[in-house]
């Protein structure tokens, strides 16, 4: 068996979180089906899917199954304090499947400019929560203007 030493950042990002639920089946339906993710690799046996969209992975494993690690108990809704931006292309294609499943949204779609120093990022974002809880905030990029324009030249 041949073991490799080194991998595409586009499939071994720095970071990739791993969320534990409680249903693989209906995380995967929400994750794939409405949100558009695509399964990498899985492994049923112990509970475990890898899904990415782009460049954004997540891990997905169902408690009680396999080898999960719990500090604490899993009070719902799970990861309270986080959201995950999910960058896309447009919000247009996941908020016609959200709607048409019939799938409440915690924050209706919004335009909003954040500030990057003198310059703002722009966003179309939402926000919707899986069957767990998981707070997720999808967005799609407007580009970048200048903030303070009396700072340009500075």
């Amino acid at each position: 068996m041949e073991v490799m030493t080194s991998m595409d950042n586009t499939y071994n990002p720095g970071l990739v979180p791993e969320l534990l639920v409680n249903s693989l089946e209906d995380s995967l339906n929400f994750w794939c089906h409405l949100c558009g993710f695509d399964m990498l690799y899985d492994r049923p046996e112990e509970g475990f899917a890898y899904i990415t969209s782009g460049n954004a992975h997540v891990m997905i494993e169902q408690a009680g199954v396999g080898r999960n690690w719990t500090p604490a108990a899993l009070d719902r809704p799970l990861g309270r304090g986080i959201n995950f931006q999910i960058s896309v292309p447009s919000i247009d294609p996941l908020m016609a499947a959200l709607q048409a499943a019939d799938w409440p949204l915690l924050m209706e779609p919004e335009t909003k400019w954040y500030r990057t120093g003198i310059s703002e990022a722009g966003v179309t974002q939402f926000l919707v929560q899986d069957p767990d809880g998981y707070l997720l905030r999808f967005q799609s990029s407007l580009g970048q203007r200048v903030a303070y324009p009396e700072m340009q030249d500075q």
